[in-house]
C-alpha cells in the first residue's frame, strides 16, 4: 500500500469529525447527567422537612356514566375516568353506584367530609379549595316564578322523576295513593292520620322516603303524606319536611333555597 493510500484512508473530513465530537459531546453529557444525579451533592437554599407532599384536592366533579359496574367521573373538567366503589382520587371516594346515580365522599374546609350524589349528566358539583383543602359547597336550588306566582321544578323521589309545586304550607311533601303506589310505597303500613278539609276529614298516612332529590341536591329520609284527597294533579307539593332543610330567599322573579350545612 503506497503512502498517499494510507492517507487516503486516513483522513477524515472535517465535517465528518465535527459530527463525531459532537455526537460523543452529547452522549458523554448525557451519561454525565444521567449517572451524576446520586453521585453529585448539589447545592441549594431550599429548607427540607419531613411532612409528606400535599395531595392535590379536586376543585369540581361530574357524573359522566358508568361503565363495567365503575363510574365514569370528571374531576376538573378532565376527561372522564373510571372509579370503582370504594376508591379513592384526589380526595374523592365513590361509596355507592346504583343505576343513574352514584354517592361521593368529599372533604371539607375543617377536614371533615359529606356525602354529595350526583345524576348522570348533572351540573357539575364545585369544591372550591383553599390551601389544599376543600371548603364546604354552597348546595342551591333556584325555581324561577312560574304561573301564578308558583314555583315549580322537576325531581327525584327514590329515584323515580315527579313534578313538584312548592308549598310553603304544607307540613310534608304530598301525594295520591296513585303517586305512593308508582313508588312501590306501601303506603298503608305508615302511621295514619286524620286530615281536614274543605269536603270534610280524609284518611292519609304517614310514610318516610328514602331519598329526596332537587337540582342535584339530596335529602334523606323525607316525610311524606299520602292521602285520597290528593288526585288528578300534575304535580307534588314540596312542603316543609323538605324545606326545612334550607334556608329560603324569595324575589319577585324566583325562589332560592340554600342547604343548611
Amino acid at each position: 500500500m503506497t503512502n498517499q493510500t494510507a492517507l487516503q484512508k486516513k483522513y477524515v473530513s472535517p465535517i465528518a469529525h465535527y459530527h463525531h465530537m459532537l455526537k460523543t459531546m452529547v452522549l458523554t453529557a448525557s451519561f454525565v447527567m444521567i449517572g451524576s444525579i446520586p453521585l453529585i451533592p448539589t447545592h441549594s437554599n431550599a429548607q427540607t422537612t419531613d411532612q409528606p407532599p400535599r395531595t392535590t384536592l379536586a376543585a369540581s366533579i361530574a357524573l359522566a356514566g358508568s361503565l363495567g359496574g365503575k363510574a365514569l367521573v370528571v374531576i376538573n373538567n378532565a376527561a372522564p375516568r373510571t372509579m370503582a366503589v370504594g376508591q379513592e382520587y384526589q380526595g374523592i371516594k365513590l361509596l355507592s353506584l346504583q343505576g343513574e346515580r352514584a354517592t361521593f365522599l368529599v372533604p371539607t374546609s375543617d377536614q371533615g367530609a359529606r356525602q354529595v350524589t350526583l345524576r348522570i349528566g348533572q351540573t357539575p358539583i364545585h369544591l372550591a379549595s383553599s390551601q389544599g383543602r376543600a371548603t364546604p359547597v354552597v348546595q342551591e336550588i333556584i325555581l324561577p316564578a312560574g304561573r301564578g306566582g308558583h314555583y315549580f321544578t322537576t325531581g327525584y323521589i327514590n329515584d323515580r322523576q315527579f313534578n313538584f309545586m312548592v308549598d310553603t304550607g304544607a307540613s310534608y311533601i304530598s301525594m295520591g295513593y296513585a303517586d305512593a303506589e308508582r313508588l312501590g310505597i306501601d303506603y298503608k303500613s305508615g302511621r295514619p292520620v286524620q286530615m281536614s278539609t274543605a269536603n270534610g276529614v280524609i284518611s292519609a298516612y304517614n310514610v318516610q322516603l328514602r331519598s329526596v332529590i332537587i337540582q342535584g341536591v339530596e335529602i334523606l329520609d323525607v316525610t311524606a303524606n299520602v292521602s285520597e284527597g290528593y288526585v288528578d294533579k300534575p304535580y307534588l307539593l314540596l312542603g316543609n319536611s323538605f324545606l326545612n332543610h334550607f334556608d329560603i330567599q324569595r324575589t319577585r322573579e324566583r325562589l332560592i333555597l340554600r342547604r343548611r350545612l
